[in-house]
């Protein structure tokens, strides 16, 4: 009886254990499944996107592809319209042609003026490095060139109209600047952080003043006013084209 219970024990614990082998393995296998289940989910997710963004594209394309169609049927028409034209008044069409080349040198002549604007900036900007030294507070954006220094650095504190004798100094060197550039245009400003524009643009005037009396630069080539520094007090010296005389020009070759 006793060997037949021990028996009995010794089975139940062997098929225990091989059960509980097994639920492990089963365990294990579920949980490989269940990766590889979220690894199949995610490339599933990123085709569908792909499919999406490839969809858009598509589309994107073809309306591309509608509107280039559209375009060039109006350009077959136009030119077929135009060839039309051409064989009715000859004289009109060559009218025409003259008005366009017209046209078209003076929209190059306006290239070539802002382009000439570019350039006459970078050898301001060169030759302002080489007067006023390599330290000079001096950059360039869309195609003039600024000058600045402290209110301090022209008047004592930064306050008052009275210019100190090193700023003096300096202006020269800025005044052989201006000079060298016959056709450029200077706007100087006085910048203010409290809102004494009145104060900015009298100290502004100043600057101005010793500019055109001491150093033989051209009054009429230079515009006076004052402006918010934000955070910074300041006096802006701007180097640029003469837009007033560029743009003049450029509407008077336009009525041509």
């Amino acid at each position: 009886m006793k060997r037949i219970l021990l028996l009995s024990i010794g089975i139940f614990l062997f098929v225990s254990n091989i059960q509980a082998q097994k639920k492990s393995e089963l365990i294990a296998q579920n949980q490989d499944l269940k990766y590889r289940l979220d690894s199949v989910n995610r490339i599933v997710s990123k085709a569908i996107q792909g499919e999406k963004i490839s969809v858009l594209k598509a589309d994107e394309l073809q309306n591309q592809v509608t509107e280039l169609q559209a375009a060039n049927a109006t350009l077959l028409k136009n030119l077929n319209s135009f060839a039309a034209l051409s064989s009715q008044n000859s004289e009109n069409i060559n009218k025409t042609l003259a008005t366009l080349e017209r046209k078209e040198a003076q929209l190059k002549g306006l290239v070539n003026g802002f382009a000439s604007a570019d350039s006459t900036a970078l050898v301001v900007l060169t030759n302002a490095k080489k007067t006023l030294g390599e330290n000079a507070k001096v950059q360039v954006n869309d195609g003039v060139v600024i000058i600045s220094e402290k209110l301090d650095f022209f008047f004592a504190d930064g306050l008052g109209t009275n210019l100190l004798d090193t700023s003096k100094e300096w202006l020269t060197n800025v005044a052989k600047l201006i000079n060298a550039s016959p056709k450029a245009a200077v706007t100087i400003t006085g910048m203010t952080i409290t809102g004494e524009f009145d104060i900015a643009m009298n100290q502004a005037n100043t600057i101005a003043g010793v500019l055109i009396k001491e150093k033989s630069v051209s009054g009429t080539r230079l515009n006076v006013k004052s402006g918010d520094g934000g955070f910074k007090e300041s006096i802006q010296i701007k180097i640029h084209p003469d837009y007033k005389a560029f743009y003049e020009g450029a509407k008077a070759d336009m009525k041509n």
